[in-house]
Order: structure tokens, then C-alpha cells, then sequence
């Protein structure tokens, strides 16, 4: 399958045929914890809202990606950390 719009998507999907599971059933890598409540600014929850909705993601989704994107940045600028 090529890369596909949203609207390309949806009415591709929208035929029945479409609709039949393809190979093995993809799972996630690991599962995740409890939710953690958080609340936003308004006005910034629109622009994670829309950010998401950009990048075709879940507003959880698309925060996780966020904060997993600055952990990492944070990682490479400090000095790494020896471990037992």
C-alpha cells in the first residue's frame, strides 16, 4: 500500500473488501502503565490537538511521541551515566 491522505484512507477503507485483516496481528512493544491525568492551557491543548490531527496520531499518542522526543533530547545533552 502507498501512502495515503486521510480522506484516501477512509474511502479506501469504507469499500468491505478493504476491511479483511492482513497477516499477523501487530502488537504493541510494551504495554503501557496506568494513565496519568494532566491538564493543559486551553490554547495548548488546541495545538496539541491539531499537531496531532496533522500527523494523523491520538492526542496520547501524539503527547507520548512528545515526551519520549525530550527524554531523548535530554539524554544526549547531559553526560552519559555509567551503570552497574
Amino acid at each position: 500500500m502507498t501512502n495515503m491522505t486521510a480522506d484516501e484512507e477512509n474511502t479506501f477503507y469504507a469499500n468491505p473488501a478493504n476491511q479483511e485483516p492482513q497477516g499477523p496481528p501487530v502488537r504493541r512493544k510494551a504495554k503501557l502503565s496506568q494513565p496519568v491525568p494532566v491538564r493543559f492551557p486551553e490554547g495548548l491543548l488546541r495545538e496539541v490537538r491539531d499537531h496531532a490531527a496533522a500527523d494523523d496520531r491520538s492526542v496520547s499518542n501524539w503527547i507520548r511521541r512528545a515526551v519520549e522526543h525530550e527524554l531523548a533530547r535530554s539524554r544526549t545533552d547531559q553526560q552519559p551515566v555509567e551503570r552497574p
